[in-house]
């Protein structure tokens, strides 16, 4: 949960087929395991009639379970993501990724990472705790998109303010602020409000980490599974929200009490893992978007397999401590 760090922008090519592994749901629908398991490649890719995109927190490098990089490769093959944005990935697992895959990629020298089937046509833009690049989609038509990936602040957490402390909603807000999260999701809105008052002729993507629950989790109609919390309007997603940014997963699935998505975190049911109090469970992995050419067909949040709760976690085949988060768009 690091921030921003210096960038640099390459590509590179190879391949590699894994064998896909089992999907669970988190707390939402199972994303859909049918189809060919290898993707086209860099330089020949086929046009995005649909635009499957992923965020993917990898725990440290994925440093955390054995053979970390053969599981995140078993992710990607298996749910067939065009493109992913990365955090922790301690700079290096995109490049891995990207190296295994033959896609397009950029590495940080620390957090975040992207990587694409489709080719890089930008150098990468930074951000407070985000970075971004375009990239062409559909080779025919030229149409680009702009995908930015975040990992915003994480200490003080929202959640273990208001479920741990009983805190007042003024109080977290506070803490919100002290965290790094709310003056990072401001700068990063200003930053992009320029693309996003374009996205109608190229699209905007922002995934990430955001480390914060969302507003329109929080809510009258779950407040007894958010520690007797009602409506909760969680800054960093009212910043966006009001930036003209749709939050995929709830366009896909908006009703909370029916379907969290939680993807915090499907190896800490405790405090402590396996033990302490209970660890608040969320949904602070999202994927927002602006632009008229996006229309969302689908979004779920998953794991792989059965993760055993930490410390148990290293023969996991989940190669992080969140869930996973993809949504499927349909270009046109």
């Amino acid at each position: 949960m690091s921030a921003k760090r210096r960038v640099f922008l390459s590509a590179t090519g190879a391949a590699v087929a894994l064998a896909a592994t089992a999907a669970v749901a988190v707390a939402g629908p199972v994303a859909n395991p049918d189809g060919p398991i290898e993707s086209p490649r860099p330089g020949k890719p086929s046009a995005a009639s649909e635009l499957r995109v992923m965020t993917l927190n990898l725990w440290h490098g994925g440093a955390k379970v054995d053979d970390g990089l053969a599981k995140q490769l078993a992710v990607i093959e298996k749910h067939r993501p065009d493109v992913v944005g990365l955090q922790e990935t301690s700079g290096h697992s995109a490049r891995e990724l990207a190296e295994e895959l033959g896609w397009d990629h950029w590495q940080s020298d620390a957090d975040l990472g992207i990587i694409s089937r489709f080719p890089f046509t930008s150098e990468v833009e930074t951000s407070r705790a985000a970075a971004g690049v375009r990239i062409r989609i559909d080779e025919t038509t030229g149409q680009e998109v702009e995908l930015w990936t975040a990992h915003l602040g994480y200490d003080p957490y929202g959640p273990y303010d208001a479920c741990f402390d009983g805190m007042a909603v003024e109080d977290i807000f506070q803490r919100e602020a002290q965290s790094g999260r709310t003056p990072q999701a401001e700068a990063i809105a200003k930053d992009l409000a320029p693309k996003i008052a374009a996205a109608d002729e190229t699209p905007v993507l922002l995934v990430g980490d955001f480390n914060t629950p969302s507003h329109l989790d929080w809510t009258e109609a779950t407040k007894d599974s958010h520690c007797g919390y009602g409506q909760v309007d969680w800054p960093v997603t009212k910043i966006f929200e009001k930036a003209g940014l749709k939050d995929s997963f709830r366009e896909a699935n908006p009703d909370p009490a029916a379907v969290p998505g939680n993807t915090w975190s499907p190896v800490y049911p405790k405090h402590k893992g396996s033990t302490g109090v209970d660890e608040p469970q969320d949904r602070i992995d999202f994927i927002d978007y602006a632009g008229d050419k996006l229309t969302v067909k689908d979004s779920v949040s998953f794991v792989e397999g059965d993760p055993k709760p930490v410390p148990d976690q290293a023969g996991n085949a989940w190669p992080t401590d969140h869930a996973a988060v993809l949504t499927t768009f349909t270009v046109g």
